[in-house]
């Protein structure tokens, strides 16, 4: 055999075992939560491995790593460079970023984590609606103009102001995470005078004289709504198969154990966050009839027809399927 054609085959085999590796799934990815009781499903996929589980019981060893954000803008920029596999949060960044993507990456939201009101607290007495916000107020959310209570926001400021007035209020709003703001607004000494949060901060924040609630998401929307989505990019979903099939069980399996016992689940929580609160307390909030952990889409359109309204996209989906993978496809969503 000539030493041509052995240099041949060796190409060939070479280009082979190229193509069987570029096939095999990603032995490591990342996942990330933000803070609260909202994220339970996500910290207790982390607490009890069970991406690693399933992902094994299809024959995948992977290494998960887990990364804390504050807000889904940065999120959004760890996905788009792939230093992230799949974020989560609230729904207005995963529009904004499925508007952005697609066509190209195609970001998809590969289920709903639950529906949550979200409230908008304040320790301003001269401020009785969003109408009494003046320059002197700031109004802490995850992440302006881009987070879901910024959207919200918009959304009320058009219904108390008048058509053209959603941007309104967001000269006064400041970005932190749920965590800072909720120190910043109990302080007393600092500008912060509202945040716009998620439990269990709203309710933790309200337990303190002279805080109370002067916006529900829940009413800005007309009814309950979804508050948190999981995303990827379609790539991610179309060479990893079987990890995203993993994802997809490890989140049903979380969901579950949380309806199963919401006690024991509660537990988990304060073990994990390491929040000062009871066990009772947190208890309560998961039996709140208000605060529901499904991977039902509910109410996205609403967002989604709103974000299109106000220009802050482009790109019209035909329904709520258009900005979910298949896998949900099913379920009554909205």
């Amino acid at each position: 055999m000539t030493i041509k054609r052995w240099w041949s085959m060796g190409l060939l085999a070479a280009v082979a075992a190229t193509s069987v590796t570029a096939r095999g799934e990603m032995s490591e990815i990342k996942v990330a939560q933000q803070y609260g009781i909202s994220y339970l499903p996500l910290m207790i996929m982390e607490d009890q491995k069970l991406i690693e589980k399933h992902a094994k019981a299809a024959g995948i060893d992977v290494k998960v790593g887990w990364a804390k954000f504050a807000g889904g803008n940065v999120m959004n920029d760890a996905l788009l460079s792939s230093s992230l596999q799949f974020a989560s949060g609230g729904v207005g960044p995963l529009v904004t970023l499925w508007a952005k993507t697609k066509g190209n990456l195609d970001v998809k939201a590969v289920s709903a984590i639950n529906s949550m009101p979200l409230y908008l607290n304040t320790r301003n007495p001269a401020v009785k609606s969003i109408k009494d916000f003046t320059d002197k107020d700031k109004i802490a959310l995850p992440a302006v103009k881009v987070s879901i209570q910024a959207i919200t926001l918009q959304m009320a400021a058009e219904q108390a102001f008048g058509q053209g007035q959603q941007n309104k209020l967001d000269a006064l709003t400041v970005s932190m995470s749920h965590p800072d703001a909720e120190t910043a607004l109990l302080s007393g000494g600092s500008e912060v005078t509202a945040h716009f949060t998620s439990p269990p901060f709203q309710y933790q924040e309200l337990e303190k004289s002279g805080i109370r609630t002067v916006l529900n998401s829940y009413e800005v929307l007309g009814g309950p709504a979804t508050f948190n989505v999981v995303w990827t990019t379609s790539k991610f979903r179309s060479e990893n198969p079987k990890l995203y099939e993993a994802f997809i069980k490890a989140l049903d399996e979380a969901t579950a154990m949380i309806n199963r016992d919401k006690r024991a689940a509660a537990q988990t929580y304060l073990r994990l966050s390491k929040d000062k609160d009871t066990a009772d307390d947190i208890f309560k909030m998961l039996s709140d009839p208000s605060i529901v952990y499904t991977t039902t889409p509910q109410n996205v359109m609403k967002y989604v027809n709103f974000m299109l309204k106000i220009g802050s996209i482009k790109v019209k989906p035909d329904s709520w399927k258009d900005l979910f993978f298949p896998n949900v496809h099913s379920l009554q969503g909205g």
